[in-house]
């Protein structure tokens, strides 16, 4: 017998804002409350709740069928949700950290991937969890890992940065008859000057669609996750001390890229500064200057450069980590140089 909706898991009813966390949380548990065929996998979501509470109180509420505690064996229980998806079912699978999807690697690429190209059917699949860095968790627990998948074709790949993204975004790739590889930055999950009042009705975000978070005539950032953050706070003092006009485009979904979006801005602005905090050699940032380049090098009024992590694990050294990673200072001096073109 179904107990009661988590306390947690009311605020939007009751119109009080919430986390990143949250709305995930959110959305998973009403996905599964409107569609039977939804269920979880993965490493301590059950009793435990999750390594961050994501799924706390879902065991509870939908039984041991749907909400399944997995041994440490990514690849296995990965595969077995790909069975589950080629019999109609909706699962969505729970990355305890990020880091640790590469055991699934083979079956995701070779298998999941491939499934609807072989002509095995669709594959409504999510896999889902944290990312990214700052939290001092050193090389195993800090990484982000969509280029890894990037190259695929088959895949989708999701990486929201506000609550009201990552609500609308978890619910369109639950309804996805593709797989989804869903990226959330732990660094957002709880962050105070995030939350978010959602709306009380049903709503999605569309995948595949980039979101202007701030407009701007003067040059373009284009980024995604919590580099979004830091781009707005590098675009507002730039305007405050150089009196510079910046737009940010937040990605949003990595695959596909919104290319209208992308070269929509640089016809408008023809500087372009690209920010993420994936590391450098092979980020997305190369990808997105070399389609720059075919449709839009006219209008370029200089060189497109990027700001990234440096080419190296993250370290666990909170003073090496800081600079490992992309900061709002290294933002506002790329965008400084650019705008001197």
């Amino acid at each position: 017998m179904e107990q009661p909706t988590p306390e947690y898991l009311q605020k939007t009813r009751r119109g009080e804002p919430v986390t990143l966390l949250e709305a995930i949380s959110e959305g998973l548990f009403e996905e599964m409350s409107s569609d039977e065929r939804v269920f979880l996998l993965g490493e301590d979501i059950g009793t435990y709740g999750g390594a961050f509470k994501v799924t706390r109180g879902f065991l509870e509420h939908f039984g041991d069928r749907r909400v399944i505690d997995t041994p440490i064996a990514e690849g296995g229980f990965t595969g077995a949700a790909a069975g589950a998806a080629h019999m109609g079912l909706r699962p969505v699978v729970e990355m305890q950290f990020m880091d640790f999807i590469s055991p699934a690697y083979d079956v995701i690429t070779n298998y999941i991937a491939t499934s609807l190209y072989r002509g095995a059917g669709p594959m409504p699949l999510v896999i889902r969890g944290p990312v990214g860095g700052g939290n001092r968790g050193g090389p195993f627990h800090s990484q982000n890992v969509e280029m890894a998948f990037f190259h695929t074709p088959g895949l989708k790949i999701v990486y929201p940065s506000t609550p009201y993204d990552a609500k609308g975004l978890i619910k369109s790739a639950i309804r996805d008859d593709n797989p989804v590889i869903f990226e959330e930055h732990k660094g957002l999950y709880r962050a105070p000057a995030l939350r978010e009042v959602l709306p009380d009705e049903d709503y999605v975000v569309p995948i595949g669609k980039a979101n202007t978070v701030r407009e701007g005539k003067d040059l373009t950032v284009v980024t995604y996750g919590a580099m979004v953050h830091k781009s707005v706070e590098a675009a507002e003092l730039l305007e405050k001390e150089d009196g510079l006009s910046v737009e940010v485009i937040d990605l949003r979904t990595l695959l596909p890229l919104d290319d209208d979006a992308i070269i929509e801005s640089v016809k408008k602005t023809g500087k372009v500064l690209v920010v993420h905090e994936d590391t450098r050699t092979g980020g997305i940032a190369g990808e997105i200057a070399i389609r720059i380049s075919e449709k839009a090098f006219e209008w370029l009024d200089g060189p497109i450069l990027r700001v990234t992590a440096i080419d190296s694990p993250v370290p666990y050294s909170g003073s090496l980590e800081d600079y490992f990673l992309p900061q709002t200072s290294d933002v506002v001096k790329a965008a400084r140089y650019l705008a001197g073109y």
